[in-house]
């Protein structure tokens, strides 16, 4: 493991530390760690050097909007292959939330989010986009393993 050292004002250090332990990191180390690694990861995805990745996709949408359920069904179905799970929850009574695991190519992953989340009548999406190293399994499926 590499050591290097890192000078910060008493202002900031303070607050940095009021913020490790509201996170609930046992030292200053595992915060910088993780830091980085969100860090590193945001710019391989934004510097598009991140070809496979795992991702979660959030929406609200309302459960009552003409055939959307359906759509967003038959839109999951055809891209079975990147599609790994679904959670739904009841938000109130007119609103949905879906979850969704994907894992594939972060392209592919990316367009498919876009377009759902374009889907009329949905709200609110968001997708997490983490890269990982994919590796062909003996199983016939890819083993993805996050990069940092």
């Amino acid at each position: 493991m590499d050591r290097f050292t890192i000078s910060l004002d008493a202002p900031l250090a303070k607050a940095f530390d009021r913020l490790i332990r509201a996170k609930g990191y046992r030292n200053r180390s595992e915060a910088v760690r993780d830091l980085l690694r969100g860090q590193l990861e945001a710019h391989r995805v934004q510097a598009d050097e991140a070809p496979y990745c795992v991702a979660n996709l959030s929406y609200v949408y309302r459960h009552d909007e003409r055939e959307l359920a359906e759509r967003v069904t038959a839109m999951q179905h055809r891209r079975h292959d990147l599609t790994v799970s679904t959670m739904h929850v009841h938000l109130d009574h007119d609103h949905c939330m879906e979850t969704l695991i994907l894992r594939g190519p972060t392209a592919e992953v990316r367009r498919f989010a876009e377009e759902l989340v374009a889907e009329r009548g949905v709200r609110h999406g968001l997708l997490n986009v983490v890269p990982a190293d994919a590796e062909a399994g003996h199983h016939r499926h890819v083993h993805a393993r996050p990069k940092t």
